[in-house]
This record gives C-alpha cells, sequence and structure tokens, in this order.
C-alpha cells in the first residue's frame, strides 16, 4: 500500500490533532484510525519519533503523567498551525480522497474473503448433508437418542464461539477499539454462516 502522508504530512497533522487539546500518544494513534475509518492505523514506532522531534523543535511539550506522556501544544505549535492553515486544508482533502481509496480496497478484499467463505460454508454443509445417516435407516429412539447428541454438541459449539469470539472483542475494545470493517465482517460471517447450517436442516 503507498504511503497514506507524504513527506512532513504526518507531522502536521499530529498538531492539527493537537489544537483540541492535550492528548497520550496512544490518543492520536485511536484518532488517526479513527479519521481513517479504521482503514489504517500509524503504528506507534511512526508516530512517537515525530512527537520527539515536535518536542525538540518546541512545537509541542510533554508532560509526564504516571508512566504516560501527556502531548500539548505550545504557543510556537500554534503558530506553525495558523501559518500552514491552507496547507492543513488541503491536507484535509487529500486524506478524504486517500479514505475513499483505501475504503473501496477493504471492501473488495473482504467482497473476496466472504465469497470464499461463502463457498466453503456450502461445501461443509452439502459434504454434512451427504455424510448424515437416513433417518430410515435407525430406529426412532436411537434417531432420537443420535439426534439429542448432535444437538448438544451443537451448543457447546456455538457457546464455544460465542465466548472465544466475545473475549477478543472485549480485548481489542480495550486497546485498539473495535472497528467498523470488524463489525461489517462478523455480520457477514453470521449471516453466511446461518444460511449454510438452516441448508443442512431442511
Amino acid at each position: 500500500m503507498a504511503p497514506v502522508f507524504a513527506h512532513g504530512q504526518l507531522r502536521l497533522y499530529l498538531l492539527s490533532l493537537l489544537e483540541s487539546g492535550p492528548k497520550h500518544g496512544y490518543e492520536l494513534i485511536t484518532a488517526l484510525a479513527d479519521r481513517f475509518g479504521g482503514t489504517y492505523r500509524p503504528s506507534p514506532g511512526t508516530v512517537y519519533p515525530r512527537l520527539a522531534r515536535l518536542e525538540e523543535e518546541g512545537l509541542v511539550r510533554r508532560v509526564d503523567d504516571g508512566r504516560k506522556g501527556t502531548y500539548a501544544l505550545t504557543d510556537a505549535g500554534l503558530a506553525e498551525l495558523a501559518a500552514r492553515s491552507g496547507e492543513l486544508a488541503s491536507l484535509e482533502e487529500g486524506l478524504a480522497e486517500t479514505v475513499r481509496g483505501l475504503a473501496a480496497q477493504v471492501r473488495a478484499d473482504v467482497r473476496g474473503s466472504m465469497a470464499g467463505l461463502r463457498a466453503d460454508l456450502a461445501a461443509a454443509a452439502q459434504q454434512a448433508r451427504a455424510s448424515a445417516v437416513p433417518a430410515a435407516s435407525a430406529r426412532p429412539g436411537d434417531a432420537r437418542t443420535a439426534s439429542h447428541v448432535r444437538w448438544t454438541e451443537s451448543e457447546a459449539m456455538l457457546q464455544r464461539f460465542r465466548d472465544d469470539l466475545r473475549a477478543e472483542l472485549r480485548r481489542v475494545d480495550a486497546v485498539d477499539g473495535v472497528t467498523q470493517l470488524t463489525v461489517d465482517t462478523l455480520r457477514t460471517v453470521l449471516e453466511s454462516a446461518r444460511t449454510a447450517v438452516r441448508a443442512t436442516l431442511q
């Protein structure tokens, strides 16, 4: 993927994000990810060196708050923002176009992944139908017992899936934040899975 920011643009954008008030480095990373709708998230190794450089230039100041540092604009930082307001407006327009391009790429990737997933689910459903024992070959009592065993196994799998994924979502929500892409992917996967499983219940 081509770089999202040209040379010097991320530096200017970090200053603009601090205009609304002091922020931790993590908050700046999250704010950048939010601006891009989750399609781009800069790494700490990208953001923190630039913050350190801005501090060296006297454009921001860092205030240690326990184990974290809060960054705030200095008067010099505010003056630079004011002087480069036209450049910042052009940057915002360019980033809007970049976000649209990234979103289109993500949608294409997700559509391809979902198509493959739907095919896999359909194949699994067909295999389940093909390997199922005809009800007529078993005595009513035996068939009922076998059905209950399979129902219990299915229920356990659903519960395990829910618990595992819920734990992952909770972890990401506490650290990075759950993106809209995750929600859209989950919705598509669950709808495809439900359709495939229902096909075996006919």
